[in-house]
């Protein structure tokens, strides 16, 4: 791999001649531009706004544009004499664990070789110490004509170092939130964490473009000659409507992507609001199916308690008759004695 930069890593007194090489390298199909008509390149000519001239690379300077379009002009030799310590040194300035460092700042990432013999034990010295430690370095660096901040961490058996945005060129969140207050119930919760077991983990090796791979594809046939069948859109995923119920589906489909058997999810599944406003129209009609058998059942119980009322009293009025007859059978014997002793 071919080195960027040249310089050394200052570990305290301790100088480490290194080379910056880039650690990653973009893998997109690039574009031309032509002309439609005739397949002719389109090409950028850099001209000259005052006499609408082109201009060559060699009479091409820099210039920073002011608020009101005033240019003021910046040489190499300025920006030379400005007191950059960092210029050709990778300056340590602090030891931190890695998750102090906010991943919103990560920005290019560098391997970083040493730079002749001399500079293998010093090397291996800082590698081995950031191992032992678990911690990474901080250190500013300039390269490309400005001074960036950077974190160097151990990548296998070399020192990695990835280019770090300054702390305020890290947007703040502000307006990206949602406004509206929303609730996540216990239930909602538990299948997400069953949908994200079952996903599981990922070898990120196995991961690769598709799109790259469809326009490499597009291009060899096109090459050829061939016209290639457009391929079908994928299905989109529509509006959910029943977030419980998009979710179980989704637990479902990445168990049959899985080749696992179906199971039931054990998270508790709470009907929502929409489900439960049919509830009070089931149980009204079930309070009015039943409604006629309790006003039956009720007619016939006070049915029962008449008639029982009325044998009661006709047995009462029988009684009182039977009692009465006695009562004058015995007055009637009772009369003939009086009249004896007279």
């Amino acid at each position: 791999m071919r080195s960027i930069w040249n310089g050394a890593i200052s570990f305290g007194l301790v100088s480490i001649p290194i080379k910056l090489v880039n650690a990653t390298e973009s893998r997109s199909v690039s574009f031309r531009q032509i002309h439609t008509a005739d397949g002719g390149r389109i090409r950028y000519r850099k001209v000259c706004e005052l006499d609408d001239q082109e201009v060559a690379q060699a009479e091409i300077g820099k210039a920073y544009e002011d608020a009101d379009g005033t240019m003021i002009p910046i040489t190499d030799e300025d920006l030379a004499a400005l007191p950059l310590p960092t210029a050709k040194t990778i300056d340590i300035v602090a030891f931190i664990p890695a998750t102090d460092i906010d991943p919103l700042q990560m920005d290019s990432a560098y391997y970083l070789a040493a730079n002749g013999v001399p500079a293998a034990k010093p090397y291996t010295l800082l590698r081995e110490a950031l191992k032992r430690s678990k911690k990474v370095a901080v250190a500013k660096f300039a390269l490309r004509g400005r001074e960036r901040l950077g974190m160097l961490r151990v990548v296998d058996d070399v020192i990695a170092m990835h280019g770090l945005l300054w702390p305020d060129e890290v947007r703040r969140p502000e307006g990206v939130a949602p406004d509206a207050e929303v609730t996540i119930r216990d239930a909602e919760l538990d299948l997400a964490d069953a949908l994200m077991d079952t996903l599981g983990q990922v070898d990120l090796d196995s991961l690769h473009d598709d799109y790259r791979s469809a326009v490499e594809e597009l291009i060899a046939a096109k090459a050829e000659g061939v016209e290639l069948q457009p391929q079908p859109a994928p299905e989109g995923g529509g509006k959910v409507i029943d977030l419980m119920a998009a979710l179980e589906s989704s637990v479902r489909a990445a168990k049959e992507a899985r080749g696992d058997e179906a199971e039931e999810v054990a998270a508790p599944v709470t009907e929502l609001k929409s489900r439960k406003k049919a509830a009070p129209a089931k149980k009204t009609a079930a309070r009015a199916k039943a409604a006629p058998k309790e006003t039956g059942a009720k007619k016939s119980t006070t049915a029962k308690k008449t008639a029982a009322a009325k044998s009661a009293k006709s047995t009462s009025k029988k009684t009182a008759a039977t009692k009465s007859t006695s009562k004058k059978a015995a007055a009637k014997k009772t009369a003939p004695g009086k009249r004896a002793s007279a």
